[in-house]
């Protein structure tokens, strides 16, 4: 795991049960911490800290572009807007993963008077510039999903996956799978992204604890772009080397979709491990064609990340460490779990408030 990123982590979130409503209405009796500038406490609401006046609060959440991760944000603006009481929402993903068209949908949002953001940025390396930008302007700022190269968040706070701990997890269970031994490949995305060398490192960490008895074959890379970008990468692979691989781990959504049917229909005796809980990867799972996943927390990136920013945004709060960077979670899926998983994942949403409220400073 990347040192730098793993201290500013935020570690051992306690994982609490989450209500099966979601959210209720803060009691008369319960606080959320006293004067200005004193701790936020445990509350209720939505969260620990209930946003008292979210109307002036525009939320606009800002993929890079068009992809299936993100679909789930869609509808947690919504659910954000309605348990917040927000002025508005809206989900824009025609950055068309170009970081300048992605600015160019950020400023026009802010022209139409959006003040909270929450973006997972086109260019991990440029994207502070355009977090500076925002605020300069007294916007509050959220770096979702990803998280900016380097050392430097330029945002209020980054809550994203830790990329190299879910490959490293899913190394690990593509390894189990094969029984401890044999020939593994990563399958993942943009080369020159620094999420996908840090998924790299996890998986090369993985193999690496097996002393030998794993190898790897060169990784592929650049095959998130599209399904069918994947689905000729995988059957590319499976032709050339699909009787010497044991074991496949992907890291990237396309070619975790692309793989599972690329092995079922090719009959090699081939371990898939996935990322993502796409449908077709669960089915997979549960006949056993998928032996297991690793699922990100896109809910609670955006439904966490939008409170967050709402208590920003309406200056009721501010950040104690500016561009605190937490780990939203991820989580192995199995056939014995894949019933249970998101259950576990909504207590790490639940904890993950409760971690952010403790970093905060409140009116």
């Amino acid at each position: 795991m990347n040192s730098s990123w793993y201290r500013r982590t935020a570690a051992g979130l306690a994982v609490v049960a989450l209500a099966a409503t979601g959210c209720t209405t803060k009691s008369g009796t319960d606080t959320a911490g006293g004067t200005a500038g004193d701790d936020a406490s445990t509350g209720t609401s939505g969260g620990p800290v209930e946003l008292k006046d979210g109307s002036g609060v525009k939320l606009a959440l800002i993929p890079g572009g068009a992809h299936p991760y993100f679909q789930p944000w869609k509808t947690t603006a919504e659910q954000d807007k309605a348990d917040f009481k927000l002025g508005d929402v809206t989900f824009n993903e025609t950055g068309e993963w170009d970081q300048g068209k992605q600015n160019n949908v950020v400023n026009s949002l802010a022209a139409q008077g959006y003040n909270a953001f929450g973006i997972f940025g086109v260019s991990p390396t440029d994207i502070n510039t355009t977090f500076e930008d925002l605020k300069a302007k007294g916007f509050a700022v959220g770096s979702l999903a990803s998280c900016p190269a380097g050392d430097t968040n330029s945002a209020d706070f980054c809550l994203s996956t830790d990329v190299e701990a879910a490959a490293y997890k899913a190394a690990k269970a593509t390894i189990d799978a094969i029984g401890g031994e044999g020939t593994i490949v990563h399958l993942t995305g943009n080369n020159v992204d620094s999420n996908t060398q840090r998924r790299i490192a996890g998986v090369k960490k993985a193999v690496g604890e097996t002393n030998g008895k794993v190898t790897e074959l060169p990784v592929i890379t650049d095959i998130d772009k599209d399904l069918q970008t994947a689905q000729k990468a995988v059957a590319d692979l499976l032709a050339s080397k699909g009787q010497d691989i044991k074991g496949i781990v992907t890291t990237a959504y396309n070619p975790a979709v692309a793989a599972a049917d690329g092995v079922i229909s090719s009959k090699l005796p081939i371990k898939v491990v996935a990322i993502d809980d796409d449908a077709k990867i669960l089915t997979g799972i549960k006949s056993g064609g998928v032996a297991a996943t690793v699922a990100q927390n896109p809910v609670g990136q955006a439904y966490v990340g939008g409170w967050l920013l709402a208590l920003l945004g309406s200056k009721q709060c501010t950040m104690k460490q500016p561009g605190v960077i937490v780990d939203s979670g991820s989580f192995v899926v199995t056939k014995d779990t894949v019933d249970s998983y998101d259950e576990e994942r909504k207590a790490k949403t639940k904890a993950l408030q409760t971690e952010f409220a403790s970093q905060l400073s409140c009116q």
